[in-house]
């Protein structure tokens, strides 16, 4: 069992690059595998939950190879059944992503670890299924996922009533070889990554307020994507930074796209002295630099509304720490999704929280955290295998102005690959 042992963190003047986006990566090779021509990923993510997906796709019969800079993918028009089962190990991005993009075209079985097995999947399967697509889930809608064999899919209209990103790209990618439109209508937006991918392999898609609408068609290689830094990991280190006083950071090259930009507004409302630099739009993303700066001045807590949770449903675990360093009291609302996560993540973070003496609870869809007070750090910390709790015990051991011992950290790696490198540069003695 892995273990991480991280000093107390000294203040220092550094700057950074984080690992590129997760999210990202995930769509710039499911859309690569499928465009015509070959198209090289450079600065993608490293972590298990990518590496999953390019296992994905070559069980499926696509070309895919990582060269020194980055990945490269030779599109096809036509995948293989796989021999055997696809593991999809901890990521529900690959499998959800996966069975929009395969579904109506193979035999396959997608499975994946313990925790993934607890994650419900019957969210992509109704919708792939008024498509046209033939797919059973295991008991209560839950993996394996299996596609049963080859059909024509139809283009529908779909009103998503919980905001998913990846219910979302699942239709999507089912779209582009249905027949007929697909229409998406979301009722909260949920990260735009995937239209903003499809617009730059060529896609017929089109935007209005939180609709989307998709013409069916092939893609067209871009040749080269660069990804940028990921907003998780940024925001990791931001909450990091803004909990010792005197450090200085910048994070170089960060995805900053305004769909996963929410922590930040939240993070300015508790008084955290940070600015965006140099924001500029390549690739249909807007990326830029991070500044953040410690200060000695109390934080202040802050109301989450449930309108701008998808926008930060990821780094709730990171801004509840940050939360033990505020006074008055923080809240997040609209999150129940959370308790379908690695773990349950309310739960996870609240027992959290509390190891570290802070008064936090339970909500039926989010977390209150009353801070302010001295922390007294239990003498380690277990992940019990999700990578968010590990990164959210360092900014409590941040907070505390002391040393962490984290069992079982290599789940880190599933979002973060090389956090302990980043923390010692920005943090260490």
């Amino acid at each position: 069992m892995a273990r991480l042992i991280l000093p107390a963190p000294q203040p220092r003047r550094a700057e950074l690059f984080v690992p590129g986006d997760k999210s990202l990566t995930h769509r710039a090779l499911l859309l690569a595998a499928i465009a015509d021509g070959i198209t090289d990923i450079t600065n993608p993510n490293r972590g298990a939950d990518v590496a999953a997906t390019m296992r994905a796709l070559r069980m499926l019969g696509v070309w895919v190879r990582k060269t020194p800079d980055g990945v490269r993918v030779r599109g096809t028009q036509s995948f293989v059944s796989p021999r055997g089962t696809i593991d999809c190990g901890n990521s529900g991005t690959t499998m959800r992503l996966v069975a929009g993009l395969a579904a109506g075209l193979v035999d396959a079985t997608l499975d994946g670890d313990e925790s993934l097995r607890r994650r419900p999947m019957e969210r992509v399967a109704r919708p792939l299924r008024a498509m046209g697509a033939r797919i059973l889930t295991g008991p209560h809608g839950r993996p394996p996922v299996t596609l049963v064999g080859r059909s024509r899919l139809r283009g529908r209209r779909f009103r998503l009533h919980l905001p998913s990103a990846q219910v979302k790209s699942a239709i999507l990618l089912a779209g582009l070889r249905a027949r007929g439109c697909t229409v998406v209508t979301e009722r909260l937006p949920s990260r735009d990554h995937t239209e903003r991918m499809l617009a730059l392999f060529g896609a017929s898609i089109v935007r209005r307020g939180r609709t989307v609408r998709l013409t069916p068609g092939r893609l067209q290689s871009p040749g080269r994507l660069c990804i940028p830094g990921d907003t998780s990991a940024a925001l990791t280190m931001a909450c990091l930074a803004a909990a010792v006083p005197g450090s200085s950071l910048t994070l170089r090259d960060v995805c900053l796209n305004p769909t996963r930009t929410g922590a930040l507004h939240v993070l300015e409302r508790m008084g955290v002295h940070l600015r965006m630099l140099r924001p500029r739009l390549e690739a249909g993303e807007t990326r830029g630099d991070l500044w953040v700066r410690g200060i000695a001045a109390p934080l202040g807590g802050t109301s989450v509304e449930p309108a701008v949770i998808p926008s930060l449903i990821d780094e709730v675990p990171v801004l509840c720490a940050l939360a033990a360093a505020a006074r008055g009291t923080f809240v997040i609302r609209g999150a129940a999704d959370l308790r379908h996560k690695e773990t349950d993540r309310i739960a996870s973070t609240v027992a959290l929280l509390r190891s570290f003496g802070v008064d936090a609870a339970p909500l039926s869809d989010g977390i209150r955290v009353r801070g302010g007070k001295p922390l007294s750090p239990p003498p380690s910390v277990a992940t019990r295998g999700d990578h968010r709790i590990g990164l959210a015990a360092a900014v409590l051991a941040a907070v505390a102005q002391a040393p962490l011992r984290l069992e079982d950290s290599a789940c880190i790696a599933t979002s973060f690959p090389g956090f302990p490198e980043a923390w010692q540069a920005a943090f260490g003695p």
